[in-house]
């Protein structure tokens, strides 16, 4: 019997287990600078308070995806500490907006496993949910993820795959109202009837991420992955040495979209995600989107549904993706769809 914790491993995951995550996390100004400083985000909603007020928010917000690390990073120690992989995204809604000293907690639900044809791992799949102070869930999102089994031997449970929504509807998103958008402050002039469905857009910016930076940003997020952090350990591993958190890339792709999408700035929901490859210290990161869908949402706001592509050390202006073989090509590492509110 120890007093620390081991994780949980495959075998120990059960549908309709619910777990609720160690450790509350107070956010804080200090955050929203820090994870600037880590990410370069330029958008103008999550940048100036006298901005985000003259649209609606009642003090500058907490980036959409800050919340989200930090709900993420909350299940880490009891979901996938003893992971393989993080597979993929669906469902994510951003349900109330997060301020500066709101505090942050996270349960998640089993909601589906299925062990691999290898007998030494399986998926899990979790809905998990982050609330605040009050109670309320601010969001949610629905992510699987592989898992290394304690004892091979054990047997295989039931498979139970949940069945998920191809996207979040675009009526279930929250109506943002910008009433007073300044295109030269936000920095495009480029509105919701600027962007047409199929569209791509290179974001021609390049960002290299560094041992410290990647592993700051996860320590903010209080994600203890032994991935990110053990050296010692990942010596041995299939790549000899750390993988950068996934969510680094999300958040800096993200910040490179604002070249091209400046005004799409406050995320509503993510659709899907895919780790598609992995990231090391000292790759670059590019990135492209594409429009995907649109849709009104109320007099002063729309919603573009976007795919944002990120690919490492190779620019984007030949849009990778696949190859004739239909899987990732080598250089493309995330694929992520979701929708983003912007003016009309």
């Amino acid at each position: 019997m120890t007093k620390s914790n081991p994780g949980h491993y495959f075998e120990d995951f059960k549908p309709g287990m619910e777990l609720v995550h160690a450790t509350p996390l107070t956010v804080t100004s200090g955050d929203i600078s820090l994870y600037r400083a880590l990410t370069g985000s330029r958008h103008a909603l999550y940048s100036a308070e006298t901005f985000a007020t003259a649209n609606g928010f009642t003090a500058l917000p907490i980036d959409p995806l800050l919340a989200f690390h930090v709900v993420f990073g909350k299940t880490v120690p009891d979901i996938s500490l003893n992971a393989v992989a993080n597979l993929g995204y669906a469902d994510g809604k951003f349900l109330q907006t997060v301020y500066p000293s709101d505090t942050l907690t996270a349960i998640s639900d089993v909601i589906g496993v299925k062990e691999n044809s290898n007998g030494k791992t399986g998926v899990v799949w979790v809905r998990t949910r982050g609330e605040n102070q009050k109670g309320e869930t601010v969001l949610s999102y629905v992510r699987w993820v592989m898992v290394n089994k304690k004892d091979p031997s054990n047997p295989a449970p039931e498979a139970i795959i949940p069945e998920l929504p191809e996207a979040v509807p675009a009526s279930a998103l929250p109506a943002p109202a910008y009433d007073d958008w300044d295109d030269a402050l936000a920095g495009s002039k480029w509105r919701y009837g600027d962007y047409e469905i199929g569209e791509k857009i290179d974001h021609v910016d390049g960002m290299t991420v560094e041992e410290a930076e990647h592993q700051i940003a996860t320590r903010l997020y209080q994600n203890t992955a032994k991935v990110h952090f053990d050296a010692h350990a990942q010596k041995d591993s299939r790549f000899g040495k750390r993988l950068i958190y996934g969510g680094v890339v999300i958040s800096i792709a993200r910040a490179l979209s604002f070249n091209g999408l400046e005004s799409a700035a406050q995320m509503l929901a993510i659709n899907a995600g895919t780790h598609a490859g992995p990231l090391f210290a000292g790759d670059t990161i590019y990135a492209w989107s594409e429009v995907l869908d649109k849709a009104t949402l109320n007099d002063t706001t729309g919603a573009l549904r976007l795919r944002l592509v990120a690919a490492k050390n190779h620019p984007c202006a030949d849009f990778p993706l696949r190859g004739e073989d239909g899987k990732y090509a080598s250089d493309v590492i995330l694929d992520f769809d979701y929708w983003a509110a912007i003016p009309i």
